[in-house]
């Protein structure tokens, strides 16, 4: 039993006895869309409509600490799943910190390609609000415009260091985003 309490499956209260522990929660591990499609039975697919180096503007460079006029690559996607469209997904990223990024071929995920480069965010600043579709975003997503959407900002984050910043359009009738907030008490 001491073993089992080491492990953190059984408890001990004093005075009271030992017992079965609670399931320790961890924060969840920030996942790439084609993770989170995967976990959700559903293949991801990713096609890029844009990939360029650009210099920032005043917002990107702000959320990614930047000068104005900084190098940045910006790389726009549809996503799909089970090849209907999910989500429209504008990246932004330092490129002084992932050079060659462009020339060595897009990769699928983002996240396992900055992985491979030590660069995976470990933490992110989310928000999220609802919104309707515009006119294009509505014809890139295969629904109508005005139809209700899901829109995901994103700065994600190394230690202290910020990698990432992402705009995301989703689907209001194809995507639930699930959240995981609190700490074990």
């Amino acid at each position: 039993m001491d073993a089992l309490v080491v492990e953190g499956l059984l408890e001990r209260i004093p005075g009271r006895g030992t017992f079965v522990a609670r399931p320790r929660r961890a924060a969840s591990r920030l996942t790439s869309f084609t993770e989170e499609m995967a976990r959700r039975g559903l293949l991801a697919e990713s096609q890029t409509l844009l990939a360029r180096r650009e210099q920032a503007g005043p917002g990107v460079a702000r959320a990614l600490n930047l000068t104005e006029g900084d190098a940045v690559i910006h790389w726009r996607r549809l996503r799909r799943a089970d090849g209907v469209p999910m989500c429209l997904e504008d990246a932004y990223l330092n490129e002084v910190l992932i050079p060659g990024f462009l020339q060595s071929g897009m990769p699928t995920s983002l996240y396992d390609a900055l992985e491979v480069r030590g660069l995976r965010p470990s933490w992110a600043e989310d928000s999220i609000n609802a919104d309707v579709a515009t006119a294009d975003e509505a014809q890139l997503l295969e629904t109508d415009p005005g139809v209700p959407v899901l829109r995901h900002s994103r700065r994600g984050l190394v230690g202290e260091k910020i990698i990432e910043v992402s705009r995301t359009v989703y689907r209001a009738d194809r995507y639930t985003m699930w959240l995981q907030v609190g700490a074990e008490g």
